[in-house]
């Protein structure tokens, strides 16, 4: 069994597997010591691990549960070994959750084109490409957007995601809803039909906390609820198995 760890801008998820199994999932603020040590009380089977954080704070977790026992790399996008090339210019400046969303999606895709579309505090949009990550793009997410407008305007109040689709907003609140969901909508959805024009074995993949806003908005996209950063976080730590 193993432990997945992925710790994102405003949310941890904590991941037990066995082989591409999810068994159990935990999602918190930040991984403690009685995390760790609770699941492994409830699986003691648990020998491996590997971490990924976009945070900074990844060495100090990856010593944390080696401290307990548990075999486990700290996955950097600059120096771990990948069953994917990579061509990012600049590998060290690369979040770890891109690269690892990039694996999991080659590898439930084999020989197909995938662009990743990561709705979370950013909202990243990536490629693979003839089996290589390309690289890709990050704007702010919808979270981020709404806070903008209730930080750095006088009046607007505080809004968040909503499934109701409005033509146009009859109030304030409707207004600002409407206009951040219609703006990444008509913007996620550009980059899905320049995708489709472009490559004839595609497929567009939808995933992060935000993204079932918008499968009901824009066609052709798949929802990923098999969480490609996990999956494919999994899949390294296979790769990388030599290394315990």
């Amino acid at each position: 069994m193993k432990l997945i760890i992925d710790i994102g801008n405003s949310r941890a998820k904590i991941v037990v597997m066995r082989g591409n199994e999810l068994v159990n999932e935990l999602t918190t603020e930040s991984v403690t010591r009685a995390d760790i040590e609770l699941l492994q009380h409830n699986y003691p089977a648990l020998r491996r691990a590997i971490v990924a954080s976009t945070r900074g704070d990844g060495e100090h977790v990856t010593a944390m549960v080696r401290s307990l026992g548990i075999a486990t790399i700290l996955f950097n996008p600059a120096t771990t070994l990948i069953p994917l090339e990579n061509r990012y210019h600049t590998p060290a400046t690369l979040g770890p959750d891109r690269l690892a969303a990039a694996v999991g999606v080659a590898a439930l895709y084999p020989n197909r084109d995938v662009m990743i579309v990561d709705f979370g505090t950013a909202i990243t949009i990536d490629y693979v490409v003839g089996g290589a990550f390309l690289g890709g793009n990050i704007s702010p997410g919808v979270t981020t957007r709404f806070r903008s407008l209730a930080d750095y305007t006088a009046c607007l109040p505080l809004c968040s995601a909503t499934e109701q689709v409005l033509e146009y907003g009859r109030t304030t609140q409707e207004a600002i809803e409407q206009g951040v969901m219609r703006g990444v909508e008509q913007e996620i959805r550009g980059y899905v039909e320049s995708f489709l024009l472009k490559n004839c074995k595609n497929c567009t993949i939808f995933t992060g906390g935000d993204a079932k806003y918008f499968v009901k908005r824009i066609k052709n996209a798949i929802f990923a609820d098999c969480e490609p950063v996990v999956y494919g976080l999994s899949t390294i730590l296979e790769y990388n198995a030599e290394k315990f």
